[in-house]
């Protein structure tokens, strides 16, 4: 197989280091390729008697089947735990549930442990770490012979560190042993390049009993706390327009490359079925609906892959280290608003393939967070969550609303979206406490000034949506081919 160059360098960089200590860390953006990199790294390893055996972790049942694949094809043997096998791959949920056999191979063999999208893992030790966290520093940490960690996002919106890694003294910032940032992915014709179409309207109203407010954009809407954020991605108007432009994009890049797909992430599970009601009415379309109410979620991913449907729409079953390349149009419809979560949705629109238009093309309300995002695209770590926070921790568990979702997402097969055992655990989120027994739209909205609103409030949308390109400062100057976007317009700060 031969390796991209960023892959090479990395596999080198984690050999050399090796020599000196067990662990380490690579950054490198979503789409590159980390599972095939991590899989051959490991077959080195291997191949050179210096482990014996390699088990996985990472966020999903679909991607712990995509490193099950990638270490079955490096290895030419299963990865399934089974008599043969040379390891395994489990989800990070499996973590407090696994047999106490298979802890006992860390006392017998050599093992290798590849951790994916490591930052859902939290913890400098015991008193300050998640519940995976606290299994991985407990378990694994001193026990494994080598451990390589994969992100595409190394921060924690809660600023938590991540498990296994490194931060300066001083800065407190993390320290990653490999960093291969979406630029440098552009430029080496490795991803593609983002372009972010925000949609706004000029005339919005907000009627609460007798009194009237009158707004002429999202942002302006939004900044003044009057209607919660998830009641513009629920809006029907709101949804009809962002498919209407998907679908336009969408039937352009199929001109020329019929396997072409879009993906349309949802809020929740019922608002999965509300859009894909939205997109037959007013395109006429169907879509494969992916949530956790779908027990064959996985085999619909897989199937959608490599089939040549259209539109795909998932909550949280379709993120980080989902490997559709097809897909080329995503329409961001969560109401989840962190900047890894933006990132990581964006990620599934960025693996390059051999199809002649290498367009990617991302579609969102112009949620001022969300416009901000685009325009940090470029950076690797952006400034202010760079830095981490140490915290003593009791029974309590940190997280964020997005990997909250991801997790959840899993596990949940509730209509109402209730998480089971529900006295058992409380989630702080930005300092806002929340019982597991709550829906998970209650809050996946991030900011605490939006919780409580009046559900009263009625909004109305009544003037024109617009769409603005937004042009992603660090792209304008790449050009990959002769199919590569062409240079962003100029983005005014009028637009809004």
């Amino acid at each position: 197989m031969k390796l991209r160059n960023w892959q090479s360098e990395c596999i080198n960089s984690a050999i050399f280091k090796y020599k000196t200590d067990k662990h380490f860390l690579a950054l490198a953006t979503p789409g590159a390729g980390k599972t095939v990199m991590a899989s051959v790294l490991a077959k080195l390893l291997y191949d050179q008697n210096d482990i014996d055996l390699v088990l996985c972790f990472s966020p999903s049942s679909i991607v712990a089947h995509d490193f099950s694949e990638a270490l079955a094809e490096q290895f030419e043997t299963h990865f399934d735990g089974t008599i043969g096998a040379l390891g395994n791959s489990f989800t990070y949920q499996a973590l407090n549930t696994l047999d106490k056999k298979v802890w006992r191979l860390f006392k017998k063999y050599r093992v290798f442990v590849i951790f994916d999208e490591i930052h859902h893992c939290a913890g400098s030790n015991i008193k300050d770490a998640n519940a995976w966290g606290k299994q991985i520093i407990t378990t694994i940490k001193e026990k494994a012979a080598y451990t390589i960690a994969l992100t595409g996002t190394p921060w924690r919106s809660d600023a938590l560190p991540i498990v296994l890694a490194e931060y300066c003294n001083e800065s407190k910032q993390i320290q990653c042993d490999y960093v291969y940032g979406l630029k440098q992915a552009i430029a080496d014709n490795v991803c593609r390049i983002p372009q972010v179409i925000a949609l706004d309207n000029d005339q919005i109203t907000v009627v609460e009993g007798d009194e009237t407010s009158h707004f002429t954009s999202f942002i302006d809407l939004l900044t003044q706390s009057m209607i919660p954020y998830s009641k513009i991605v629920t809006n029907t108007n709101v949804i009809e327009q962002l498919l209407i432009h998907s679908s336009k994009k969408l039937n352009e890049l199929r001109t020329t490359n019929k396997e072409a797909g879009a993906l349309i992430v949802a809020s929740s599970i019922d608002h999965a079925w509300q859009i894909q009601l939205i997109l037959k009415q007013t395109i006429g379309e169907s879509a494969v609906v992916v949530t956790s109410d779908e027990g064959n979620g996985k085999d619909l991913i897989r199937g959608f892959r490599y089939n040549q449907d259209k539109w795909i729409i998932s909550v949280g079953m379709i993120s980080e280290g989902t490997n559709i390349p097809r897909l080329q149009v995503c329409c961001y419809l969560s109401n989840v608003k962190t900047e890894m979560n933006y990132r990581q949705v964006m990620g599934r629109i960025l693996r390059i393939t051999d199809a002649p238009n290498q367009q990617a093309i991302l579609f969102i309300p112009a949620e001022p967070n969300l416009v901000e995002y685009a325009y940090r695209a470029a950076q690797d770590i952006p400034d202010e969550l760079a830095k981490v926070k140490f915290v003593q921790m009791d029974e309590e568990i940190m997280t964020e609303a997005s990997e909250l979702i991801e997790s959840y997402e899993e596990i949940t097969h509730d209509n109402n979206q209730k998480v089971a055992n529900s006295s058992k655990h409380t989630i702080i989120i930005d300092e806002t406490t929340f019982n597991f027994d709550e829906s998970l739209s209650s809050f996946s909205d991030i900011a605490p000034s939006e919780i409580g609103i009046s559900s009263d409030k009625i909004m109305g949308i009544f003037g024109q949506f617009n769409h603005k390109e937004l042009e992603i400062h660090g792209f304008e100057e790449l050009i990959i081919s002769e199919q590569s976007i062409k240079k962003l317009k100029q983005y005014s700060s009028e637009v809004f």
